[in-house]
């Protein structure tokens, strides 16, 4: 120890051997010993605390099943980690071992550390990935369907890459989309970062702005180790991806690599092409499509029409004719002519008997009577009382009973007059109406000998005498039996020779 000491170090006080140091000198050397044993080592082991304060450097423990190591990152290599140290992750750290004065222990000064191989990220990964799913990061419920032709598609991707090229490729093949290219880098430290925030940026565009807000998200990589697509793994891009609400379609690796984005992502594809193929149909396919389906709306169509047209006539031919229709409504209006001549005869005469009993009842020489016999009435009342209070109201009583009387005639009259002349207008109707106005232009009733109305031919020559009623009386002939004809007129029958029938 003595040698790792200046030679002008503390002197030993008198009588002994052992020197005396300070703290801060015994501290240096202990610093100075293992720092020159231990400048670069490489230590496998657990990670047990990790502690990350504001400042950008990690604290953690390396520990074994007998033996806990103190361990600090600094920030700037903190920054430059592909992988995140994780509690419960076996790792190789290489760096190392110097002192902490300040509290008498020794640390692990970390300039790299990465899994304890593959076996160690499966471990992590499988970790990570059920601590997500306990979240619902990965519900199935969350996820969002692909639009069936999007007109704007953004790709998440390396600009410089076979990826891009193939997936322009593809949707030029199958049917050409307006494509956003944000560009990432897809692996090493800035790659999940990077993805992250372009997801979240083309959820931040405004829709129908300048720069169009794409309909659907592709991110996509090529194939590559587990380190190399560890990125999709980090939990930020997979939060990302479930946050995004525009459907998202994972595209990392190949169709055997797995990474947690793909549960996240509202679809996965096995492959860069085959998200393209996923995110729009074949152009020629849909033309095909169309033409198939306007074919059938035609056929459907032509049917339907050829369809209708058959139950219209079958329709047509189970109604009756109009004619048909049109044989009971004539049936009544004959029947009903016939009994209207007779009817308004009979209500002419109805109303003529109630006109003679109103205007017997309404006759002004009895209203006259009626008033002289109330005056000899009232002049008797008068005489009786003899009071002269009264004289005075009967005057004017009997003024007001004249101009009534006077009223009640006047009425009387009228209502006389107006009866009169509704009678005259039904008489006037009922010869309008009746045959009689008919005999006025020329035409003539012919009836048979008991007073039957002959219609026909057949049935004049069948009667033995004819009465002719012409408009200003009636003419009795002999029919085609007696072979003679007589004229009520002159009262003496008159048989010309050869005289035959008039009809």
């Amino acid at each position: 120890m003595s040698d790792l000491l200046d030679d002008d170090g503390p002197a030993s006080p008198a009588g002994q051997n052992n020197p005396e140091y300070t703290v801060s000198e015994i501290s240096g050397a202990v610093k100075r010993v293992l720092e020159g044993e231990f400048s670069h080592i490489r230590i496998r082991g657990e990670l047990g605390r990790v502690t990350m304060p504001r400042s950008g450097h990690v604290y953690l423990d390396l520990k074994d099943d007998r033996s806990v190591l103190a361990a600090v990152i600094w920030k700037g290599v903190a920054a430059r980690l592909t992988i995140q140290p994780e509690e419960g992750m076996e790792v190789i750290a290489t760096g190392r071992i110097t002192t902490f004065g300040g509290q008498s222990k020794y640390q692990l000064i970390i300039e790299d550390i990465e899994p304890a191989g593959a076996g160690a990220l499966m471990a992590m990964l499988d970790k990570r990935r059920r601590a997500l799913a306990a979240e619902g990061l990965f519900d199935e419920g969350r996820k969002q369907p692909i639009p069936y032709l999007p007109e704007v598609i953004g790709v998440v991707t390396s600009p410089t890459g076979a990826v891009i090229r193939d997936i322009l490729h593809r949707l030029r093949d199958r049917f050409p989309r307006k494509v956003l290219i944000w560009p990432v880098a897809v692996q090493g430290a800035k790659s999940a970062p990077e993805v992250a925030r372009a997801i979240a940026g083309f959820n931040a565009l405004t829709p129908g702005g300048a720069l169009p807000r794409p309909d659907l998200i592709i991110v996509a990589r090529g194939g590559g180790s587990l380190e190399d697509l560890w990125g999709f793994n980090e939990e930020i891009v997979v939060r990302a991806a479930a946050a995004s609400r525009i459907p998202l379609i994972s595209a990392v690796g190949h169709e055997t690599d797995t990474t947690l984005i793909d549960y996240a992502a509202d679809r996965r594809a096995p492959t860069p092409t085959a998200a393209a193929e996923m995110a729009v149909p074949v152009r020629l396919d849909l033309l095909a499509w169309l033409d198939g389906q306007s074919g059938r709306l035609t056929r459907a169509l032509t049917g339907g029409v050829s369809l209708r047209a058959q139950r219209l006539r079958d329709l047509s031919r189970a109604m009756p004719r109009a004619e048909t229709l049109l044989d009971g409504p004539r049936q009544r209006l004959d029947v009903l002519s016939d009994r209207l001549p007779a009817a308004l005869i009979r209500a002419v005469q109805l109303r003529r008997v109630a006109l003679s009993d109103h205007a017997g009842a309404l006759r002004p020489a009895l209203l006259r009577r009626a008033i002289q016999s109330e005056r000899r009435n009232l002049a008797v009342a008068s005489e009786r009382l003899s009071l002269d209070r009264f004289r005075t109201d009967l005057d004017r009583k009997t003024r007001d009973l004249a101009r009534l009387s006077q009223r009640m005639s006047d009425a009387g009259q009228r209502q006389v007059k107006g009866w009169r002349q509704r009678t005259l207008e039904l008489d006037r109707l009922r010869r309008t109406l009746g045959y009689e106005a008919t005999l006025q232009r020329g035409y003539v009733v012919v009836r048979a000998e008991g007073g039957a109305v002959l219609t026909t031919k057949a049935e004049a020559a069948k009667a033995r005498l004819l009465e002719i009623q012409f408009a200003d009386g009636r003419l009795t002939v002999g029919g085609r039996a007696t072979g003679g004809k007589e004229s009520k007129t002159s009262g003496k029958p008159q048989t010309p020779p050869e005289q035959g029938s008039l009809l």
